[in-house]
């Protein structure tokens, strides 16, 4: 005849197995609930920039911009050009310098911090 405790145990072991195996169905059932909610943001976006395409023009057509790019090469200054001209990480740092800490002028170290940047030789030598 088998103990109690041998019992117990027994059991408590193919309730943690069990306990085990439905926290991987979680996490597998998780990321596929994700994903099709990716899915269906993807649709309804697309959705709705069909339906402004649809619609017809808008009645002033904005003129596009030479928009940069991550990586790519500052654009030549031009009178009345915007910061939005500049590449998404030119933005960052014309913002903060255009802030109320960055009036008074910044060294690179403060711009590094400010932008989240680690404050190490490689970081600041960068900007």
């Amino acid at each position: 005849m088998a103990s109690v405790l041998g019992l117990l145990e027994a059991r408590e072991k193919m309730v943690r197995e069990e306990i085990a195996r439905l926290r991987e169905e979680a996490e597998r059932v998780q990321a596929a609930l994700g994903e099709a909610e990716r899915e269906l943001q993807r649709l309804v976006d697309a959705r709705v920039t069909v339906t402004e395409v649809l619609a017809g023009p808008p009645s002033t057509v904005a003129e596009p911009t030479g928009s940069a790019v991550t990586g790519s090469t500052v654009p030549r200054r031009e009178t009345g050009m915007a910061a939005t001209a500049l590449a998404p990480d030119y933005q960052r740092i014309v913002s903060v310098l255009e802030s109320e800490a960055g009036r008074e002028g910044m060294r690179c170290q403060q711009l590094a911090v400010a932008l989240g940047l680690e404050a190490v030789p490689a970081k600041v030598e960068g900007l």
